[in-house]
């Protein structure tokens, strides 16, 4: 996940040696890459060494990878290399089944996470609900329960963090972002608009609901610019119904030069944690539209840094977006509010501080 990367790196800035244990596929042989036992070891640097385990993969709605074996490799580099402090990733990735184990044999351990899945997150699909519930309820429910401390990128609601039993070892730390040389003023051009979503597309994300209703304006105002920034399948069904009118640009590595070109930004998932590319995008100074879900509503101060509308709600979010077209102060005054919110209180040193404090006190 990408908040594990930016942490990583965050961590080794302030002064931390890493050690990062994952599922997926192996690094680049690049001269540092050793395979053993089944998972490979790579040392990036004198402050990084990265673990990976092979793992198969269910995709959407269930984006979920399993890895066997990858609670015994944890327990065999906690003796080997007794680290101060253990962070386990997300809840109810099959990776924070090892919190179990590594907790049973008496290691103190961090857990961090952006949403509780089938408890305050959700995928789309019924039967993918149901079973994200009854996993949530049982075996997250103890992962909670175990950890030694936890987390949130987002606050969790209270009467939640109650019922679980984990009010008291839970605190939130949000993730953060370079706010450094990132001013860029929204693009202001009279003859077009564009408005852009990035992210992969997965029903969760709700990208039907945004080209539906974006396609719905484009009707009226041909000036609107539609893209679409994120891997997707050559087959996929959205591409194929959409291709005439949105610009599908498939994975892209260069996100702040097309968020500087962009006007409005929409994040319509039905379910989020704290999205990174909602972050960026604020940075970027663009008019965000975002679902009223998540750490979604801590991102944006509803009319003020942003607008939000109910998942799923396409005409809200036509609405949304027939509104910024029209009117190019609100983009701008939206844009602006949207970064300073960012500077100053998602700053990435910000943030280190507060890991600093937490680590400092885990140590003592």
């Amino acid at each position: 996940m990408v908040s594990t990367v930016k942490l990583a790196e965050l961590w080794q800035r302030k002064g931390y040696r890493v050690v990062v244990l994952c599922m997926g596929r192996n690094g680049m042989d690049n001269g540092k890459l050793k395979i053993e036992n089944g998972f490979s070891k790579e040392v990036m640097s004198e402050t990084l060494t990265i673990y990976r385990v092979p793992d198969v993969f269910v995709p959407d709605p269930w984006n979920y990878g399993i890895a066997f074996g990858f609670s015994g490799i944890a327990m065999r580099l906690a003796l080997e290399i007794r680290p101060d402090v253990i962070v386990v990733n997300k809840v109810l990735f099959w990776s924070s089944i090892a919190l179990l184990r590594l907790r049973l044999a008496g290691h103190p351990v961090l857990l961090i996470t952006d949403a509780l899945v089938g408890i305050t997150w959700w995928p789309r699909g019924r039967l993918a609900q149901v079973c994200a519930a009854i996993y949530a309820w049982t075996l997250g429910w103890l992962i909670l329960r175990f950890a030694t401390k936890i987390v949130f990128f987002h606050p969790q609601p209270a009467p939640v963090l109650s019922r679980l039993g984990i009010a008291a070892k839970s605190t939130v730390i949000p993730t953060g972002i370079d706010v450094a040389g990132q001013q860029v003023e929204p693009r202001l051009d009279a003859h077009s608009v564009r408005v852009t979503y990035t992210g992969r597309l997965e029903s969760v994300k709700g990208v039907d609901d945004f080209l539906a209703a974006a396609s719905r304006v484009k009707k009226d105002h041909p000036e609107l610019l539609i893209r679409v920034v994120g891997w997707h399948t050559p087959d996929h069904p959205l591409v194929k119904e959409h291709a005439h009118e949105v610009e599908f640009t498939g994975l892209r590595n260069d996100i702040p030069a097309l968020l500087a070109e962009t006007d409005m930004f929409v994040l319509p998932s039905y379910s989020e944690g704290l999205s990174n590319s909602l972050m960026e995008a604020m940075r970027a100074g663009c008019a965000c539209i975002a679902s009223d879900v998540g750490g979604n509503r801590y991102l944006i101060e509803n009319g003020v840094s942003g607008l939000l509308f109910g998942a799923g709600d396409r005409a809200a979010l036509a609405s949304h977006i027939e509104r910024l077209l029209a009117d190019t102060t609100k983009r701008r005054t939206l844009g602006e509010a949207a970064r300073k919110r960012i500077q100053s209180i998602f700053s990435w040193e910000r943030v280190g501080q507060m890991y600093d404090e937490l680590f400092q006190s885990w140590t003592a």
